[in-house]
């Protein structure tokens, strides 16, 4: 079952993740200190991260830029950033995130974006 860590401090954002990802078998679990992502990420099996550009004090972009630096290409997630207008898909990439997806959340858009299976039972364990 795949696994996705969601960060952001908005409940809202968190609920339109699970929504688009209920179709399959996901873990979700959600984060809003974006300090702890990387403490997290190094306690387990993580293998997507979805980011909120606007997340407490630190802010998406800063939270894939820790990401990246804090682990290596063979361990590193898959990073999305979600983000408030589509100006701000240079923002994502310059930070280093694999995918962006606009706010509201487009379910399918999401799926793509995490290189997951529409279902999510097609992954291996």
């Amino acid at each position: 079952m795949p696994s996705v860590v969601v960060v952001s401090d908005g409940a809202w954002v968190a609920n339109e993740v699970r929504a688009a990802l209920a179709v399959g078998s996901w873990r979700i679990e959600e984060m809003n200190d974006p300090r702890a992502v990387t403490d997290r990420l190094a306690g387990g099996r993580v293998d997507a991260v979805v980011v909120d550009m606007q997340v407490g004090s630190k802010g998406g972009m800063a939270v894939v830029r820790s990401i990246r630096q804090a682990t290596d290409e063979l361990s590193r997630p898959r990073t999305v950033l979600l983000l408030d207008r589509s100006a701000d898909t240079f923002l994502a990439r310059r930070a280093g995130a694999d995918a962006s997806v606009l706010k509201p959340i487009n379910a399918a858009e999401l799926r793509q974006a995490l290189g997951m299976t529409t279902t999510g039972g097609d992954e291996e364990e």
